[in-house]
């Protein structure tokens, strides 16, 4: 008992010496946005798209926080998930479509009020259908990645396909509510920067997002629980708690923030379609290689890179818009083959 405690306090030093915080990827999200401004030329027009840029990469992040939480505790890459972005998407036009009144009404606090409605109700059906996702197809491949990819693949084009039985194969509107639209004008000498009104919020909505998901991984017992549980499960196990049901927690939780990033990426572009989930799929797996396979904060680096670069490029080069986003991928991979902030124990 003696001999054992001073090795612990001895090697918890020695491997916070081991692994500082690295400032550079967080450095590189500022030197993108300093060295936009020389190129767009424009103050005004520049703040314009940094916020525009940042609200899109939180936007983002919200989706993409959901894979990287399934796949860094759980170590599932899930290819469905895709599925409840669309789901949380085509929840939110019905939840909207039926509160028109609130939706219409010039009150703020009326259209906020709709659209955390719709967002909780995305998050509750999301979470309800990652439940059954993840014992049906999920569960029979924990630890096969071959196989986690080929079967969540299928899971999400029949996701698709019970979508369009639904709801129908067609586009449908998701109109921004009357309260939310147009922008705030920040003056800027003989110019203003328009700063949308949506885009404030999303900036609002995802910062909740990362402080709550750190603080339950970091600060709370149920997270070091889940983090416990992935260093030794038997040992965890042991002690009386179910694992299996921690993680089983994790994908639901996943699955809702996938319906809430969907609803929020639905109303960025005020049109949903039954692809909508594969098409945003691509940007998100992106951004979690950028950032490092089940690291939190090298999701929110990349997504804060993509949403800039995407902006900025498509102001000064549109038709070279779609390829930025995959030049960035393999200039970071060039640079840190495992991400920004690779996880130690993949």
């Amino acid at each position: 008992m003696s001999t054992a405690k001073p090795a612990v306090s001895s090697a918890a030093p020695a491997a916070s010496a081991r692994l500082p915080f690295d400032v550079v990827p967080l450095l590189l999200v500022v030197a993108l946005a300093v060295a936009a401004l020389p190129l767009v030329g424009s103050p005004s027009t520049w703040v314009t798209l940094t916020v525009a840029g940042l609200a899109m990469g939180l936007i983002i992040f919200i989706i993409a926080s959901g894979l990287t939480l399934i796949f860094g505790l759980m170590d599932v890459l899930n290819f469905g998930h895709g599925v409840f972005i669309a789901l949380g998407a085509f929840v939110a036009t019905t939840v909207l479509a039926g509160m028109t009144g609130w939706t219409q009404s010039p009150n703020v606090l009326f259209n906020l009020g709709a659209i955390f409605c719709a967002m909780l109700v995305a998050m509750a059906v999301a979470g309800a259908v990652g439940l059954a996702f993840e014992r049906v197809i999920v569960r029979p491949v924990y630890g096969q990645h071959l196989k986690q990819i080929l079967i969540t693949m299928g899971g999400m084009i029949v996701g698709e396909e019970l979508i369009k039985l639904l709801w129908g194969p067609q586009q449908r509107p998701l109109p921004m509510p009357e309260g939310l639209r147009g922008a705030f004008l920040l003056p800027m000498g003989d110019a203003a920067a328009a700063i949308e009104k949506y885009r404030v919020l999303a900036v609002v909505i995802g910062l909740l997002v990362l402080a709550t998901l750190l603080w339950v991984l970091n600060r709370t017992k149920l997270g070091l629980l889940i983090r416990a549980g992935v260093q030794d499960r038997e040992m965890v196990e042991s002690l009386g708690y179910r694992i299996r049901r921690l993680f089983v927690a994790v994908f639901v939780a996943g699955s809702a923030l996938a319906g809430l990033g969907g609803v929020m990426w639905g109303l960025y572009q005020q049109v949903v379609t039954p692809q909508i989930g594969a098409q945003v799929n691509v940007l998100i797996f992106i951004v979690i290689i950028i950032g490092g396979l089940g690291s939190t904060l090298g999701c929110l680096v990349g997504a804060l890179l993509v949403g800039l670069l995407a902006n900025y490029t498509g102001y000064l080069a549109p038709k070279m818009a779609l390829f930025s986003n995959i030049a960035l991928m393999v200039a970071i991979l060039l640079w840190r083959p495992q991400g920004l902030y690779p996880v130690t124990n993949r």
